[in-house]
């Protein structure tokens, strides 16, 4: 069982900037892709944002393309996303998501089999 820990969230005005942090407590995560997703009220859940945890390599959803980067540091088991130049509509609750290998699109929310409790980002225009 894999657990995910988020932080980093907070309130911030357009414009600004925020990183998030997910702490997963699985050592070895090798072969996992981690995610960033995110849910406004009202909405479902959106992908921001996956990484492979063994190549480093990212995907972005169109609309956070050049805004949002995600990272990782295996030496802490940790994944970030850094988030600038935030607008108002960027106002959610963010989760971070990880997988065991899948044929399944990155992109969905059932792909992935563990979940983090989530992370309140607001921006205030």
């Amino acid at each position: 069982q894999v657990q995910l820990v988020e932080s980093g969230g907070g309130l911030v005005q357009a414009g600004g900037s925020l990183r998030l942090s997910c702490v997963a407590s699985e050592r070895t995560l090798n072969t996992f892709t981690m995610a960033w997703f995110r849910q406004a009220p009202g909405k479902g859940r959106e992908f921001q944002a996956c990484i492979s945890w063994t190549t480093g390599k990212t995907d972005y959803a169109d609309y956070v393309k050049g805004r949002f980067t995600i990272t990782r540091d295996i030496t802490k088991n940790t994944v970030y996303l850094q988030m600038n130049n935030l607008k108002p509509e960027d106002t959610a609750v963010y989760y971070c998501a990880a997988r065991r290998p899948s044929s399944g699109a990155y992109a969905i929310e059932g792909s992935y089999d563990y979940w983090g409790q989530g992370t309140q980002v607001t921006v205030s225009s």
